[in-house]
């Protein structure tokens, strides 16, 4: 018998919480279908003051899968999606799902190379893109490229179109005149006006089955550069309901979601694609966090759900001082992706009036296994205790099939219906990371109170988590690596501000260069997206290395965090 397998974290469960949730029975398709049906005069999306029912989104969702459908899109097809929060998205999302097809979300502000790296590797049938991308995916070669791309012109989706789009804060990296406004190009792009013009796809199309694959979503892992997680309908849909299960306050049709996480990140996907859509919520949705954007938005459709991560609440808090009653409706927040400092939940819940509590999860667990209780016996400082049909061990990190004792601090595991089915085409990494019995390596060092309350120790792992994004240092070493300059070169993590981490390295440089902080961090802007460059670049005679010549990247960690003082 392991440690936790009496569960004693049950006893802290909110009042109403499941210690199970049912078995999936429902694809993601019919989940839709099901919301579609039940609040068809409820509002869906709404985008700037735009909105869409549930009755008019089902009708999108149609007309896009027959427009995939006559591209050729099949059964365990890929189809790319680059897209910010919008409401095209979640149309092309449950689109691509009807078909049987496979959604691949990506970072519309990835670099070229960044993309590139995974089209080499999924090898989509069909991208679909925002307009302001659509000539990189265009310029792939031949054997990467996608046989169509669809542009996507996100000013279509406002109230006011493209006069009311150029006066709005959307992403930086995109935010010229020209990528609001381009339509396809002669490179032989669709439009999706002219793909969402057929008629609707027949009811008799094949539908996906629950174990299919809906959603590979790239993520660095525990290791190395990113890779697809592959994650099913019944893995997603699982997820969904666990969130269901945790919330019991919640009124089905009448929450408001507030979709300031992006959609194509796991947390984003899961909290607002999924589970809002579950329970007929309304999801507004902000192609980038403006919290000017989000106060405004609250005073015409107040927020009762805010998934956020830890920097949010608190600029949301700070700005809504003269806003008071801005933020009073929010009954429930979640926050993940980076650790919430407790000085973050007592001044949120103080200007709240509502909860606010710390989940973890991962991308390979669809995201979420843990999280702490809506309610009293929440325990700020730790991540929680296990959702509903989760279980957990601590072991040895060297060797995973020895078990430690309660509070003693090991690797966790996770098991449960929201874990993925492995790394797309990677069988060996698949076999480090997905156990016998199905068990996840999460790489994170934890120590489990009596009580079953998790508290992060320390990462196995050497990932970065930056904004609410993993970020792995190896990527950012071949980025450095390729200056001519460097000779080496060491990434880690420091600690930054509302619990999160700066990416930041140490470089030896060639014999004769100069160091020029500056033109390195210009070089990388060049080949990673912002978030991945290193906010600071110290420069080391020597790295410290091992025997065998691998940087050491805990000394230099430490090094840095001297420097620093």
């Amino acid at each position: 018998m392991t440690p936790f397998e009496d569960r004693p974290w049950l006893a802290h469960y909110a009042e109403g919480v499941p210690h199970t949730i049912e078995e999936p029975s429902q694809t993601l398709v019919d989940m839709i279908d099901d919301a579609v049906g039940r609040f068809r005069r409820r509002t869906a999306l709404e985008f700037f003051g735009a909105e869409t029912s549930y009755g008019e989104l089902g009708e999108q969702i149609a007309r896009a899968a027959e427009g995939l459908r006559r591209l050729g899109v099949e059964a365990g097809d890929r189809v790319a999606i680059v897209l910010p929060n919008c409401p095209q998205h979640v149309v092309a999302f449950y689109a691509v799902l009807r078909l049987g097809a496979i959604v691949v979300e990506h970072n519309p502000l990835y670099t070229p190379p960044e993309l590139r790296h995974q089209f080499e590797d999924h090898g989509a049938k069909v991208a679909i893109v925002w307009n302001s991308v659509a000539d990189t995916v265009a310029e792939f070669p031949g054997d990467i490229r996608p046989a169509h791309i669809v542009a996507i012109d996100l000013t279509r989706a406002f109230p006011l179109g493209k006069r009311l789009a150029l006066r709005l804060p959307i992403p930086r990296a995109r935010r010229s005149r020209a990528a609001l406004t381009t339509t396809p190009t002669a490179r032989g792009l669709v439009a999706w006006e002219r793909l969402t013009s057929r008629r609707a796809l027949s009811k008799r199309h094949p539908r996906p089955a629950i174990d299919d694959t809906a959603v590979l979503q790239y993520t660095s892992g525990t290791t190395g550069r990113p890779k697809g997680a592959v994650l099913s309908h019944r893995n997603l849909r699982a997820n969904a309901m666990q969130g269901r299960a945790w919330v019991p306050g919640l009124a089905e049709g009448e929450e408001v979601f507030f979709g300031v996480l992006p959609l194509f990140h796991a947390y984003g996907m899961t909290l607002c694609l999924t589970f809002a859509m579950s329970i007929g919520a309304r999801l507004v949705l902000f192609p980038t966090f403006d919290s000017k954007l989000v106060l405004d938005a609250a005073r015409h459709s107040p927020p009762t759900f805010l998934p956020a991560v830890p920097p949010i609440y608190d600029r949301l808090v700070r700005d809504a001082v003269k806003q008071p009653r801005a933020l009073r409706s929010i009954r429930f927040a979640i926050s993940g992706a980076m650790s919430l400092p407790i000085a973050t939940v007592d001044l949120w819940e103080n200007a709240t009036g509502g909860l606010l509590v710390e989940g973890y999860g991962m991308t390979e667990s669809s995201p979420i296994t843990l999280g702490n209780p809506m309610g009293p016996t929440r325990r700020p400082g730790t991540v929680g205790v296990p959702f509903p049909s989760t279980e957990i061990r601590v072991v040895d990190p060297d060797d995973p099939e020895v078990d430690l004792p309660q509070g003693e601090a090991g690797e966790l595991l996770v098991r449960g219906p929201q874990v993925f089915q492995g790394y797309w085409r990677r069988p060996a990494e698949t076999a480090e990371t997905l156990l016998p019995g199905g068990w996840l390596r999460t790489g994170d060092i934890v120590r489990v109170s009596g009580d079953g309350f998790v508290t992060i120790v320390d990462r196995r792992k050497e990932l970065i988590i930056t904004g609410g994004f993993n970020v792995s240092p190896s990527e950012v070493e071949v980025a450095l690596l390729a200056h001519p300059d460097v000779r080496g070169a060491a990434v880690v993590g420091l600690p930054g501000r509302s619990g999160g981490e700066v990416v930041a390295a140490g470089v030896e440089l060639r014999e004769g260069a100069v160091f020029d902080e500056t033109a390195l961090r210009d070089f990388c802007r060049a080949s990673l997206t912002p978030y991945k460059v290193p906010k600071r670049i110290e420069p080391f005679d020597e790295l410290p290395r091992s025997l065998i010549g691998k940087v050491l990247r805990r000394e230099v960690r430490d090094a840095l965090l001297d420097r620093v003082g």
